[in-house]
């Protein structure tokens, strides 16, 4: 059974757990089952079927095929969403940040300010780009993939930054605009 919160997000309303349609139904206690809870995004994205299809369907595609680590791209959507100001993304990779780093001050430290977290050299030069892409991305140039190449980074991983990054701005302003919120469980996760 599909259990959505119903103030999963403030702007838009959440549909009734009988309206959600059977491969949403799928995924979503999928999710649940592996997490403990239904994230919200998850119930904010229902509102709409065929985005809720092509939005996790990318997002899947993003993390179970790429080259950069989790912990990375966890870093990369904390970085992004720490600069777009978005609560429901700090909130909810920064657990998953905090999970696969296995640090419980990184996420806070990526939010605040990315450029004075503990962070290897090679890292903080991903987040330089991953953030210029958010704020000034007429600014990125083959210079800063340059950059990413000599701190280490493989052609894919270069790819993967940009993937990441555009994908989660995305998904910042979605929920920013839906004004999803994120579950209390998230807040806790991975501090311990």
């Amino acid at each position: 059974m599909v259990d959505l919160s119903d103030d999963a997000m403030g702007n838009f309303p959440v549909p009734a757990d009988e309206d959600v349609p059977a491969d949403l139904r799928e995924r979503i206690e999928e999710e649940t089952e592996r997490a403990g809870f239904t994230p919200n995004v998850f119930a904010g994205f229902a509102y709409k079927p065929s985005h809720f299809r092509a939005f996790f369907q990318y997002h899947d595609a993003i993390v179970d095929d790429a080259a950069l680590a989790r912990e990375e791209i966890e870093m990369i959507i904390v970085a992004v969403s720490g600069v777009n100001h978005c609560y429901y993304c700090n909130v909810a990779h920064g657990a998953l940040v905090r999970i696969y780093a296995d640090d419980p001050l990184l996420a806070d430290q990526l939010v605040a300010n990315y450029r004075t977290a503990d962070i290897s050299d090679q890292h903080r030069t991903m987040l330089d780009v991953a953030v210029k892409l958010t704020e000034r991305p007429a600014a990125v140039t083959r210079e800063d993939l340059d950059e990413l190449a000599d701190a280490g980074f493989s052609e894919e991983e270069i790819w993967d930054v940009g993937a990441v990054t555009a994908l989660f701005n995305l998904s910042n302003r979605m929920a920013m605009f839906a004004d999803m919120r994120p579950n209390e469980e998230f807040h806790t996760l991975g501090r311990e």
